[in-house]
């Protein structure tokens, strides 16, 4: 089975980032156009970088529009670079690239705060918007948790559950929901799969930090079992502990030992393609998994998100 490896968001190789932005107090139409202009330049150098590497999972930083979802942008941005974003896309399916985004951890639709929702109603509906610009597939994800606790988990569940109901189908057919390190379990996200059908990305380090007491491999089997074939093939999460530090603290690299054993289990439940994705891992660490090579990548943080081949 092949296995596709991938990181998150930031290259430290080729010397330019696709996340450049500017603050809201400096907002003006021009500066957008720039800014996405360049960040759409420094997508396209990682895309082809990663593409000569091998490399076949990639997240997309949240950040390629600068306040593209807030109030204050109302310049059409997304017909502007509907062309760049095209061809984007078709570098990405030539490619046969997997791509995903994972917005920021504001964008909470349990949150008893309607302005915090709507906000985060506006966000999804952002990073769906460039994923359907690359016109790519919906095996494109958008990685979520499922939010706070507020001191009731069945209720905000149940929140989750309604927001999740009203969202546009646009945004809705692009998400999976990942088990989180502090507050929702796999077994609590498994319940929010039954009221919604929403795939499930399994975090392996989330679930030793924060499980109900299965085993990784149960885990991920119950979490690949949540994968339809409309959905994409299921994606999984990797990272280690960084020694000496909290709970629950991303390594700078990963523990290329463990994730052997990780993949061993992935390749036994999904059978088809997984990538490596670190929270925010850079190019540069030790990206040892592909075919257990010598690294040429690193990401900074250990984490590696995977699919199935």
């Amino acid at each position: 089975m092949a296995v596709r490896i991938g990181y998150p968001c930031t290259n430290r190789s080729i010397g330019c980032t696709s996340s450049r932005t500017f603050r809201l107090a400096s907002y003006s139409e021009e500066r957008l156009v720039e800014t996405v202009a360049q960040n759409l330049d420094c997508l396209e150098a990682v895309l082809r970088w990663n593409a000569a590497q091998g490399i076949g999972f990639f997240r997309i930083t949240s950040d390629l529009g600068p306040f593209a979802s807030h109030p204050v942008c109302i310049y059409d941005w997304a017909d502007r670079f509907r062309g760049r974003f095209r061809l984007l896309g078709r570098l990405i399916r030539q490619q046969r690239m997997r791509i995903s985004m994972h917005p920021d951890q504001f964008v909470l639709l349990n949150a008893q705060d309607e302005k915090i929702v709507e906000s985060s109603v506006r966000e999804l509906a952002y990073h769906a918007q460039v994923l359907d610009l690359m016109e790519l597939p919906a095996s494109a994800r958008l990685q979520i948790h499922v939010g706070g606790v507020y001191g009731d988990k069945p209720a905000s569940i149940g929140r989750f559950v309604e927001r999740y109901r009203s969202l546009p189908d646009s945004t809705r057919r692009r998400l999976a929901v990942e088990n989180d390190d502090r507050c929702y379990t796999v077994v609590d996200c498994l319940e929010v799969n039954r009221l919604t059908g929403v795939p499930l990305l399994f975090d392996v380090f989330h679930h030793r930090v924060n499980s109900s007491g299965e085993s990784v491999r149960e885990a991920l089997r119950r979490c690949a079992a949540t994968w339809r074939k409309c959905n994409g093939l299921p994606m999984v999460d990797y990272s280690s502990q960084e020694p000496g530090q909290r709970r629950g603290r991303h390594a700078e690299h990963i523990d290329s030992r463990d994730f052997r054993r990780s993949l061993t289990a992935a390749r036994y439940w999904l059978r088809r393609d997984a990538g490596g994705q670190g929270q925010r891992a850079k190019s540069k660490a030790r990206l040892r998994p592909r075919g257990f090579s010598p690294a040429r990548d690193r990401p900074r943080t250990g984490k590696f998100r995977g699919g199935k081949p």
